[in-house]
């Protein structure tokens, strides 16, 4: 049963920052095509990367592959500042602006197109973001809302009522001709969604909402059975 399209497509080429919207990718087994691949080691707390947690402003850096989807390697990324300076992820004045401006001591790594480890793909695959529940959760909030706040790799518009996604857990969804997705469990909100992605600024409010309103739950995590290329406008078709 045809249950939705996917809307948008968004990946995150270096952990936290604002990501690169696409109109195809390919799905591998840890999730799209090069999201998380790249980030920054907080080397003021052990095991740690630098997030929006530790530095919101991290929101307002933009970061996108610079050249075609390649397997044996990942094209250069490049990071676009708030002031729209550009510069590679790993150029030595763009690490020397970020540490002035979290106050912390930072290091670039990456991983391979083959696998990107949890831990730096947060929790699950992918993570989904129903449109019309942005729309229902703009009449709790009482604002409009950039769903970027949510960070999803994919928003879809499901057919049916806002939250729609949250009656599919445990149940598997196939994305245009190739991909399968298990769908596995909601996703539990932090404060990165009070975060302005364009400004940088803190609002308090949203996430409260989320918390009072849906149980601190907006979004569900799914996981890969079957990779392959998806792209906007694919039909999602329920399959259990």
């Amino acid at each position: 049963m045809v249950v939705g399209y996917l809307k948008e497509i968004t990946r995150y080429p270096v952990k936290s920052m604002n990501g690169q919207k696409v109109h195809e990718t390919k799905i591998m087994n840890y999730g799209l095509y090069g999201d998380r691949s790249h980030a920054y080691q907080d080397l003021t707390r052990e095991d740690k990367f630098l997030t929006i947690t530790q530095f919101p402003k991290m929101a307002q850096y933009r970061a996108a592959f610079r050249s075609a989807e390649c397997e044996s390697s990942f094209p250069l990324v490049e990071i676009t500042t708030p002031e729209g300076q550009q510069y590679e992820w790993n150029d030595p004045s763009l690490l020397k602006e970020l540490e002035q401006r979290c106050e912390r001591n930072i290091k670039p790594i990456h991983f391979k197109p083959t696998h990107v480890p949890f831990g730096a793909i947060e929790e699950e695959h992918i993570l989904i973001v129903n449109e019309k529940s942005v729309q229902a959760l703009e009449n709790l909030w009482g604002e409009k809302i950039d769903y970027v706040r949510f960070r999803p790799n994919l928003l879809v518009s499901f057919n049916e009522k806002p939250y729609f996604e949250e009656t599919m857990l445990g149940k598997r969804v196939k994305i245009g001709q190739e991909v399968e997705l298990e769908i596995l469990r909601h996703c539990e909100r932090c404060m990165i969604v009070n975060v302005d992605p364009d400004t940088g600024e803190i609002s308090h409010s949203l996430l409260k909402t989320v918390v009072k309103e849906r149980r601190n739950h907006f979004g569900v995590y799914a996981r890969v059975i079957s990779t392959g290329l998806i792209k906007a406008g694919d039909e999602v078709t329920l399959l259990d």
